[in-house]
């Protein structure tokens, strides 16, 4: 699977990876927004057997399948604890 991924400026070593080159229509925009400014980085095919450095290859093409995006973030904070501190924060 073609991934293209971008630099998020918002967070060092934050990129998101689209499944269609520029199509941000399937990010939440309550997660788009705090990406800052995404900056085209590379593209990417991505298989099965691909080796990729901090994320695990079937998550990201399960992602990209399911959702059209994946977001690697620093550290081990996974985008779920992120949506649920953004939807904690809406409900407050």
């Amino acid at each position: 699977m073609q991934a293209f991924i971008y630099r998020c400026s918002n967070r060092p070593d934050m990129y998101i990876y689209l499944a269609e080159e520029d199509n941000f229509e399937n990010v939440p925009k309550e997660i788009f927004v705090t990406l800052g400014i995404v900056e085209f980085a590379m593209e990417l095919e991505i298989t099965p057997e691909t080796k990729l450095a901090r994320e695990d290859t079937a998550t990201v093409l399960k992602n990209l399948e399911e959702k059209g995006f994946h977001i690697q973030l620093p550290g081990d904070e996974s985008i779920e604890e992120i949506m649920a501190r953004i939807a904690a924060g809406k409900a407050s």
